[in-house]
């Protein structure tokens, strides 16, 4: 086994790259929500205002995801930042799986211009506007005033419209920010208390891969749904088993004694455990989704 390289008080190591890749999927499938939340705040606007109010509100959170890829230094020093954080990505990940698929009848297409758009699932029809703005609700991280929405009639107004999506797009980067910082966990054994963490940079590179997946590469993963309707749950049981994570780090272990259980030691069998349950919920994306099969027109009626 090669050992780790180290440069300016960073730890590189072959290893990292499956981390890195594994938070560069957890952020593709998170940010189709994202790009499809936006796209249809955007879309209430109208045509000629479109991408306009998304590049004016892409800016904002553009700038607060380099500000807090940065500040993860800073975050991953507070022992705090484990009990808010994995709370935060367990109530997501709760909220997801139970309160919004029960009553979700729509799946992310592409439409024939190559954007994110929702379908009933059972017809293939698009959603009325009416259901567009109940989804908007439904999967906005963030309320949403219903002049925005598109749920009081009419056109959205402009300015009102671009503060939402950048409030939006902010909401949604906090998710990613914070699974990076459960993953990468504490500084090893005997690591200065003082000097920066040994694997911010996989923090940091995941973060700005995160950037790049936000603005561009929405489509891939949309495509990859399509194939494995599944892998959106999936990312989510991800985001719940890291959440769950930070939580324990935090009962458990303290500033003074940080390695009472052990996540990042393969002698831990903490750390087998973890790694388990990721490999289990990265295999549920690939199961066969439960197919719908609509009532045949030409059925007998039903028996009084």
């Amino acid at each position: 086994m090669l050992a780790a390289l180290t440069l300016f008080g960073q730890e590189f190591a072959w290893t990292d790259l499956g981390v890195v890749a594994l938070l560069v999927l957890l952020e593709g499938a998170l940010s189709i929500d994202n790009a499809l939340v936006l796209g249809l705040l955007a879309k209430q606007l109208p045509k000629h205002q479109q991408r306009k109010a998304l590049t004016y509100g892409l800016i904002g959170a553009f700038a607060f995801r380099f500000i807090a890829v940065f500040m993860a230094a800073l975050l991953l020093k507070w022992h705090v930042v484990k009990l808010l954080g994995g709370g935060y990505l367990v109530y997501i990940a709760v909220k997801h799986l139970f309160f919004e698929r029960h009553h979700d009848d729509g799946e992310v297409r592409l439409s024939p211009t190559g954007e994110p758009i929702l379908v009933h699932e059972a017809s293939g029809r698009p959603l009325e506007a009416g259901e567009e703005a109940a989804e908007i609700a439904q999967r906005a991280p963030l309320p949403v005033p219903d002049a925005v929405a598109g749920a009081s009639g009419g056109k959205a107004k402009f300015w009102p419209t671009v503060l939402v999506i950048e409030l939006t797009d902010i909401a949604f980067a906090v998710d990613s920010i914070l699974a990076a910082i459960g993953v990468v966990g504490s500084p090893p054994p005997g690591h200065p208390k003082e000097a920066t963490h040994p694997k911010l940079w996989v923090i940091i590179l995941g973060g700005l891969l995160g950037v790049i997946l936000m603005r561009f590469a929405a489509v891939i993963f949309i495509k990859l749904l399509e194939r494995f309707p599944r892998f959106s749950s999936a990312a989510y049981v991800l985001v719940m088993v890291i959440g769950g994570k930070l939580l324990v780090d935090w009962w458990f272990n303290t500033e003074e004694h940080p390695h009472r259980v052990n996540f990042h030691s393969p002698s831990a069998i903490e750390f087998w455990i973890f790694w388990g349950l990721m490999f289990a919920a990265f295999l549920t994306g690939f199961l066969p989704k439960r197919r719908h099969h609509p009532a045949s027109a030409t059925a007998p009626p039903a028996l009084d």
